[in-house]
């Protein structure tokens, strides 16, 4: 077998390419593994600018703070629940919701479409929306975490342009000839081939009921039911109101330094599950997200 001659141009581009793509990953990986070094390092080297590349005076106070806190497994085990709750309602809805949006024989689709967009620049504001989610007796109720925002209309647009691309009329019709009703349909055969766009919604949803503060704010007053943002919040608020309430310079500096360390190490805490999960989505996050951008 003839093996192909690389040229010069080819080996000039090749190199070019290489050192462009590992200007990028430098500058996409630097800030992460900043945060990290920066967690466990001096916060005065941190705010002099003194840090660069490695740690300086390592420790671990902040993360020790932040673990100490009674909440902090508490925190982690209701916003799983709400992620994976949520997240699972969601993508139900979702998918329901893009189905009979994407068949061309659903009579009215483009005026429940119409409807569904004007939902996206007009909403009650928050005192209609708590008075609403008072008379349903969700105030203090867990409930309110994966019931509110339930569906994004924007993901319903992404999955039902993924369906008029990706499932051809003909695969209905075979169905339809096999005696397939819509429903059966759906269930066995636009879900099987709805991976892509559903690990994108998966990705897309749980982000935001991870990072989901603002609702647990609102309308929960028990601590048990708060999520991991919200008692992080509440540790890092605690650290600065000590901080403000002491009058000795020495002890002032001293929570300072802690409440800078326990700054970054949330940041870790917080984000590190996500950073696990992209990579084993990223491949269907790329695929479902050109679909869904290309195809209007």
């Amino acid at each position: 077998m003839r093996k192909m001659k690389i040229s010069k141009d080819d080996i000039i581009f090749d190199t070019i390419n290489y050192i462009l793509l590992s200007c990028v990953l430098i500058i996409v990986l630097y800030p992460l593994y900043f945060i990290v070094i920066a967690s466990i390092s001096d916060p005065t080297a941190v705010s002099n600018g003194q840090l660069k590349f490695l740690p300086i005076d390592i420790t671990f106070e902040g993360y020790k703070r932040i673990f100490q806190d009674r909440l902090i497994l508490s925190g982690y085990k209701n916003t799983i629940k709400y992620t994976v709750v949520g997240t699972t309602i969601n993508i139900f809805l979702t998918m329901m919701t893009a189905y009979p949006l994407s068949r061309k024989d659903f009579s009215g689709r483009k005026a429940l479409m119409i409807f569904l967009m004007i939902t996206m620049y007009f909403n009650g504001g928050l005192i209609p929306t708590y008075l609403i989610v008072k008379h349903l007796g969700l105030i203090n109720n867990w409930l309110i975490m994966v019931l509110k925002g339930a569906v994004s209309v924007y993901n319903i647009i992404i999955a039902r342009s993924f369906l008029q691309s990706s499932i051809p009329e003909e695969l209905y019709e075979a169905a339809v000839i096999d005696g397939c009703s819509h429903i059966k349909f759906f269930t066995r055969v636009v879900l099987p081939l709805s991976k892509a766009i559903i690990a994108v919604l998966v990705l897309f949803y749980g982000i935001v009921h991870w990072n989901e503060f603002f609702t647990a704010l609102i309308y929960l007053r028990d601590e048990k039911l708060y999520p991991l943002q919200l008692i992080l919040r509440s540790i890092l608020l605690e650290n600065q109101m000590q901080d403000a309430m002491m009058n000795n310079i020495d002890d002032i500096n001293n929570q300072q330094y802690i409440a800078d360390l326990i700054k970054y190490g949330m940041i870790i805490v917080a984000s590190l599950p996500l950073l696990v999960l992209y990579p084993f989505l990223q491949k269907y996050f790329v695929k479902g997200v050109m679909i869904g951008s290309v195809k209007g």
